[in-house]
């Protein structure tokens, strides 16, 4: 059960093999047994789960319903899910349940599906390893003394260990590709603006993007069915129709072009992972892919463009807690700015401290020309780069982390090393445009992601590409040890 496809699970419920509600025990009895070792959820919520398989039991049995009605699923806990807690893995929000449901959240809920519980994640996003978290690190599922990646860690190791069929994650710079590539999953970035922020806790706004995570591209385009589209609540909501992910999956990829960036293959991609990537491309060309180089000649500028401009906006978005309305208070406050300050240092973490302090400062009189304003001008040249890539090719492809998943507390030290794990995703989203992750084999027994870049609202044909590279390929049917026989 805990292997088997969305499409194959709907199957099974839709001819009464088995019951949402008898599904939904089996999953929250393997989160029981297996999490402990993996901390991958925040909060399981066994009763709203068997209360939502119930009612999804109920439509199946009178022929309604969505691929998604009975699927039991999970949510980063990020997404504001009413009456049940919502922490962003802060200290600072430990007591927080939402009086309002994201949009997220809601569609999917609308489509049927049924919430097991909230995943473990960085503290409001802000990582590379899911060890931010103030409810404990993750641990990956093929190993358990490395890191999942971050900040979607926890939906990643859920899925990858078969605690729940698929989950969302969201991705700012690369959270959603490089815990799927480190756990051996498929992860999708849509476009941003594709998927609804409403009800998303904000980390950065211009570049935050909920996704879904899954085992396969296939799963992962049913739950894009429910996710993606319009929504007047978000200001930042593309108001564009939504394509239908699942019709062109199984297109031929007969002369697709595909890019492969110069800068992806250089100095700090480990040799061992290029491998595995230029192994995937070749599997594309036999499948009638044409290959050339491009250049995306402003990447190494991406990184530090989005540590001025992420963290200027977490700086400005997470102001709004600061003890008066919801979320953690110090205790007995001597005035208010006592209250101010001790319910903020008490709050929040090192690392979200530490970008609140680096955005203030990058938005402070007499820098933000220096800075700010310099950074968003990189991020235009850095789009353009894109922009003129994807006139001559169909989609980009290149790795998703210069290694594979590393060792817990490896590099909590070294601040400069992590924020380097993110090079070759950060740039996609401060173009914009969609990515994914998809498993393409091993190195050193841990599993590695191919990342397929392609054109604004191209969600489909990313998936398209993957689904087809996934039908000939079985990297994404991989268990790991901990997982099997469980």
């Amino acid at each position: 059960m805990f292997e088997q496809s969305i499409a194959t699970l709907a199957k099974k419920l839709r001819n009464k093999d088995i019951s949402s509600v008898e599904l939904t025990r089996l999953f929250l009895a393997r989160i029981a047994k297996l999490d402990p070792q993996l901390n991958s959820f925040i909060t399981v919520s066994e009763q709203r789960a068997l209360e939502q398989a119930a009612v999804a039991d109920t439509l199946l049995q009178s022929g309604k319903g969505t691929s998604l009605t009975g699927i039991p699923v999970a949510h980063k806990d990020l997404f504001c899910t009413e009456g049940t807690l919502t922490t962003c893995g802060s200290k600072m929000l430990h007591n927080f349940i939402p009086p309002y449901e994201s949009t997220v959240t809601s569609r999917i809920q609308q489509a049927g599906a049924v919430m097991l519980g909230k995943t473990n994640m960085d503290e409001f996003a802000m990582g590379s390893s899911n060890e931010n978290s103030f409810y404990g690190a993750v641990k990956n599922p093929w190993n358990l003394d490395m890191v999942p990646g971050g900040s979607s860690g926890g939906s990643a190791a859920a899925v990858a260990a078969g605690l729940a069929v698929a989950a969302t994650g969201t991705d700012t710079g690369g959270s959603i590709r490089q815990p799927a590539s480190f756990c051996g999953i498929t992860g999708l970035k849509p476009t941003y603006g594709r998927v609804s922020r409403f009800g998303m806790i904000a980390y950065a706004s211009s570049l935050d993007q909920g996704g879904p995570m899954a085992k396969s591209a296939e799963d992962c385009a049913h739950l894009m069915q429910a996710m993606a589209g319009f929504d007047e609540k978000d200001s930042t909501s593309a108001d564009k129709p939504t394509d239908d992910y699942l019709a062109n999956l199984s297109a031929p990829l007969t002369g697709l072009k595909i890019g492969l960036p110069k800068e992806y293959f250089g100095n700090g991609l480990d040799p061992k992972v290029a491998d595995v990537i230029m192994s995937a491309v070749k599997e594309f060309e036999e499948l009638g892919a044409t290959v050339k180089e491009i250049s995306l000649p402003n990447l190494q500028l991406s990184i530090p463009s989005y540590y001025v401009i992420a963290p200027s906006e977490a700086s400005s978005n997470l102001s709004r807690f600061d003890g008066v309305r919801f979320g953690h208070r110090c205790d007995n406050p001597q005035d208010l700015l006592d209250m101010y300050m001790r319910s903020r240092a008490e709050g929040f973490g090192t690392e979200v401290q530490k970008r609140i302090m680096v955005g203030t400062y990058a938005l402070s009189e007499g820098y933000y020309d220096a800075y700010y304003l310099k950074a968003q001008k990189i991020r235009r040249l850095i789009k353009e780069d894109f922009v003129k890539a994807l006139e001559e090719v169909d989609v980009i492809m290149g790795p998703v982390a210069p290694t594979t998943a590393f060792g817990l507390g490896s590099k909590t030290n070294d601040p400069v090393a992590m924020y380097l794990e993110d090079i070759y995703t950060l740039s996609v989203n401060l173009a914009g445009i969609p990515a994914m992750s998809v498993p393409a084999g091993f190195a050193d027994g841990m599993p590695v992601g191919l990342q397929i870049m392609g054109n604004y609202f191209a969600e489909a044909k990313l998936l398209n590409v993957a689904h087809q590279y996934q039908q000939h390929t079985d990297w994404h049917l991989q268990t790991p040890n901990m997982a099997k026989g469980a």
